[in-house]
């Protein structure tokens, strides 16, 4: 009999493969979120299936690793990872998106303009723990600041957006005031993770089994 080989990254591969379908059936934005919402609470049910490449923290500020992106940018899978203490601006998306909660611990606090058009907390601090998963959409609420809840140590955690999120034009607000800056946050990465190089598994299921 032969010895299966692991291959760690097969439940990113599965969440790829099963997002891109149902990004194909045209679904109505609620009904496809909530379908991938229950894909990415299956992918992060474990954590081994990260790339070590894409958990590493910068002594500065947060790092936007991009895992995925559909070649027809309908969507992308990017790991968050926040050193100790890091935060974002308040900022928006301009799409839909999921973040579901890895490793470590996040808070999020929405926010909204006033009647004197500055921007203001909205409701109470969200948050989030492993396994946890948060909704954000122009449609639902769009606008947060989100913080690494743990002040010793890095937090990871999953994203899934509506769009290629590194070249979506956004943007970041002055906190008390109504001043908006445009930004398009890019990736800290130079490459995406081989999702599709499965030689090693295909091998041993031939003659002989060789790997």
């Amino acid at each position: 009999m032969t010895t299966p080989v692991p291959d760690p990254i097969q439940p990113l591969r599965d969440f790829v493969v099963a997002t891109t379908r149902l990004v194909g059936q045209g679904l109505p934005e609620p009904d496809l979120v909530n379908a991938v919402r229950g894909e990415l609470q299956r992918l992060i049910a474990t954590d081994e299936w990260l790339p070590e490449a894409a958990a590493q923290p910068h002594p500065q500020h947060y790092q936007q690793y991009l895992l995925h992106c559909d070649p027809l940018e309908r969507f992308s899978v990017v790991s968050f990872v926040w050193g100790p203490g890091q935060r974002t601006p308040v900022h928006d998306h301009m799409v839909w998106g999921l973040v579901g909660m890895l490793r470590g611990g996040e808070t999020a606090q929405s926010y909204t303009t006033d009647a004197a058009g500055a921007m203001q907390p909205q409701g109470p601090l969200e948050q989030l723990r492993p396994g946890d998963i948060a909704h954000v959409s122009p449609t639902t609420g769009d606008v947060h600041l989100v913080a690494n809840a743990l002040a010793d140590q890095p937090s990871i955690s999953i994203h899934v957006y509506g769009g290629n999120i590194g070249a979506v034009a956004r943007h970041v607000y002055e906190q008390g005031t109504g001043v908006v800056k445009p930004f398009v946050s890019g990736y800290a990465s130079p490459q995406t993770p081989n999702l599709w190089d499965r030689s090693v598994q295909m091998r041993v299921s031939l003659p002989g089994g060789a790997a």
